[in-house]
């Protein structure tokens, strides 16, 4: 798979995209992730890209030839047309099954926005996908484009270690991942529970699942509408309320 960061900072970008999981990933050719400067497109000699927008208000906008003419370079050079995702708080909040469905993709472009945002008729042109990493504001799309390329990138075979490593992860199914415990067996009084090390393979994923349920009902109680769910799983829930 490819992903591509359209931004205006690639080497805040790179900087994160070389190291740990990702970084090794990327070595490794299980995934190409690539950063490109929209400055490289701009026609303004002094390599500027914004301007102020029209109707008056603060801040500048992101002009809408340097993005284009990046995307379409993009296109040219890869001899396809990626799926593009631009970066913004109004676009649908981003989900694990998204994730899931992203990764399926063969390519896909990331467009980072800034300042004030991006002239609106680059985006009604290119008709990108609009996500959202939740209801606040950056700075600059290029974190939430650091977090998509690396929700997307630990679906890929390979890249971890073992599939296990994200289907038993936080909202992978639905539901909040069970507590997690190491050495040592005490700390300042507190013990790990009994049935993780009693070595029962059978009765540790029994507990497991259970902590994720009740874990999933007291925080993020609307993920369990969506949870694949047992009758007995049900009745456990609906003892837990009463």
């Amino acid at each position: 798979m490819r992903i591509d960061i359209m931004t205006l900072f690639p080497d805040m970008c790179r900087a994160y995209l070389g190291a740990s999981i990702i970084g090794r990933a990327r070595e490794a050719g299980k995934v190409q992730i690539e950063c490109t400067d929209i400055r490289d497109y701009t026609q303004d000699k002094h390599r500027r890209v914004d301007d102020s927008p029209y109707g008056g208000g603060m801040g500048m906008i992101m002009q809408a030839q340097p993005i284009y003419d990046c995307y379409m370079d993009l296109c040219k050079k890869t001899g396809a047309r990626p799926h593009l995702i631009y970066l913004t708080p109004q676009g649908k909040t981003l989900t694990q099954q998204r994730v899931k469905e992203l990764a399926k993709l063969d390519h896909i472009a990331l467009l980072c926005g800034h300042y004030e945002g991006v002239d609106e008729r680059v985006i009604e042109e290119l008709q990108p996908e609009e996500i959202s990493v939740g209801d606040y504001v950056l700075t600059g799309g290029e974190l939430p484009a650091l977090l998509v390329a690396d929700a997307v990138s630990r679906m890929i075979p390979g890249v971890l270690s073992s599939d296990e490593c994200f289907t038993e992860e936080s909202h992978y199914s639905s539901l909040l991942e069970y507590p997690q415990y190491t050495r040592p067996y005490v700390w300042h009084g507190r013990q790990v529970p009994e049935v993780l090390i009693t070595g029962h393979h059978a009765n540790v994923e029994a507990w497991r699942r259970e902590q994720s349920l009740i874990r999933t009902a007291e925080r993020r109680p609307d993920m369990l509408e969506k949870a694949q769910l047992t009758e007995k799983e049900i009745r456990f829930l609906s003892d837990l309320k009463r």
